[in-house]
């Protein structure tokens, strides 16, 4: 009896079953020669990808076979004689069908009519982007054979690591648009051909897969290099602006650049980094499978290591390029803007500056005003006065108005001067004002 600890005292992690699942994923099949293999690979992300798990389990259950759970990525299905093989990938889905060969001497490719009317009645998943035959034959006479399938100007061949067998193709299209591949088999076990093959077929699925990249790099060179020769010449002009309204433009000019720039990038970063990961499965794959050369052909490694690197390097440079561009970018955004700051910081001092000695115009107006102003009030205080003294005198008072008016002058108009002064202290208090020295 076991008294250990049991996991349903634990709270377990979410992903725990998916992480422990992930190593027994897509097991290999055991394979048994002669045999024939088609792969197509459609591209499905969303909702091609749900609609394409729906459409697969409508044909199981029309095939009166299991269906797919819900959370399986892969899944497979026996139809008589027939295997098929569903995997659900991030980006891409594969069907893959096998079926054994009568024997070698059929055609290459050639399948029976219950396979055909199968494969048509399965819906389409995407846009289709690997179609691939494989035929798997036992045989000893692997240059011979590979030579009359091929062209030899294209093949390449190697033997395999694992055990007696070669693999050969051209990786060229054939009439009907598939790729051909030839596993030629000396005694492999089922176990281990059933891995050649699965790996066989992901090498020409993620080599496809990794090509992709370089058309969008190839779509996005000229835009780059557009944006490079462009921000050399709004340098070169910036060197020798100090227009306000020229930096400006510049600066607008940049962050539109900047703009056009981040928007391919942002397209293209998910290509160049799915391109750089199948790159590297396919590296991989071959470097488990391969084992020697055969004369006079190149390994299947040298011969895509010389088509396929130059593409995987051109993907990286355009992914730098746009990388340093866009820092290069934001600094001369920098720069210009600071000197479009300063440039502003200079009009503002001017501007204050001018305001400055506009407020003191105003200032000595307002006391060359303030001044006539006491001597205009000053008159008629002391006009009035002078009515109430000659008032009083024609009244009978002891007043010589002439000579009370004279005295009279210098009391209005010190009055007047400090009523004035009073309310214009009490003004510029109230608007933060302080006095000018005017007293």
């Amino acid at each position: 009896m076991n008294n250990g600890p049991d996991l349903a005292d634990f709270t377990l992690h979410p992903q725990r079953d998916a992480v422990l699942s992930e190593v027994h994923a897509r097991p290999f099949t055991r394979l048994t020669a002669p045999l024939g293999v088609l792969r197509f690979a459609f591209l499905s992300q969303g909702d091609v990808a749900a609609g394409d798990r729906q459409s697969f389990a409508a044909f199981c259950a029309a095939q009166g076979l299991p269906t797919p759970e819900v959370s399986a990525k892969h899944h497979q299905v026996t139809i008589g004689a027939i295997m098929l093989r569903w995997e659900q990938h991030s980006e891409f889905t594969t069907f893959t069908w096998i079926w054994s060969r009568a024997s070698s001497a059929q055609p290459f490719g050639a399948m029976d009519k219950e396979l055909a009317a199968l494969i048509r009645a399965l819906p389409q998943a995407g846009q289709l982007l690997v179609a691939l035959k494989l035929e798997v034959e036992q045989t000893s006479a692997a240059v011979e054979r590979a030579e009359q399938l091929f062209e030899r100007g294209s093949l390449a061949m190697a033997t395999v690591r694992s055990g007696p067998a070669v693999v050969a193709s051209d990786f060229r299209a054939d009439e009907q648009g598939f790729v051909r591949i030839l596993v030629c088999n000396d005694g492999l076990s089922p176990g281990r051909l059933g891995a050649l093959v699965q790996r066989v077929l992901e090498i020409e699925t993620y080599r496809t897969l990794a090509l992709l990249g370089l058309p969008a790099a190839l779509e996005l060179a000229p835009s780059v290099d557009h944006i490079g020769r462009r921000l050399v010449d709004v340098l070169e002009e910036m060197q020798g602006s100090a227009d306000l309204k020229l930096n400006n433009h510049l600066l607008t000019e940049l962050t539109a650049l900047a703009a056009t720039l981040e928007r391919g990038a942002a397209g293209s970063l998910f290509r160049f980094g799915a391109s750089r990961a199948y790159y590297d499965i396919v590296q991989a794959r071959l470097a488990v499978i391969e084992g020697g050369e055969i004369a006079g052909y190149p390994t299947w490694s040298s011969f895509l290591a010389r088509r396929m690197a130059p593409a995987m390097r051109t993907c990286a440079a355009l992914g730098d390029r746009q990388a340093d561009l866009s820092i290069k970018l934001a600094r001369a955004a920098d720069l210009l803007r600071t000197r479009v700051d300063v440039e502003l910081e200079e009009q503002n001092r001017d501007l204050l500056r001018s305001m400055n000695e506009r407020t003191k115009l105003q200032l000595r107006l307002q006391s060359t005003v303030e001044g006539l102003s006491v001597a205009a009030i000053g008159y008629y205080v002391v006009s009035l006065f002078g009515y109430l003294a000659k008032g009083a005198h024609d009244g009978g008072l002891h007043v010589e108005p002439s000579l009370a008016t004279a005295l009279f002058v210098p009391v209005a108009v010190g009055l007047v001067w400090i009523v004035t002064h009073r309310i214009r202290q009490r003004h510029l208090k109230h608007d933060g004002g302080t006095s000018g020295g005017h007293d």
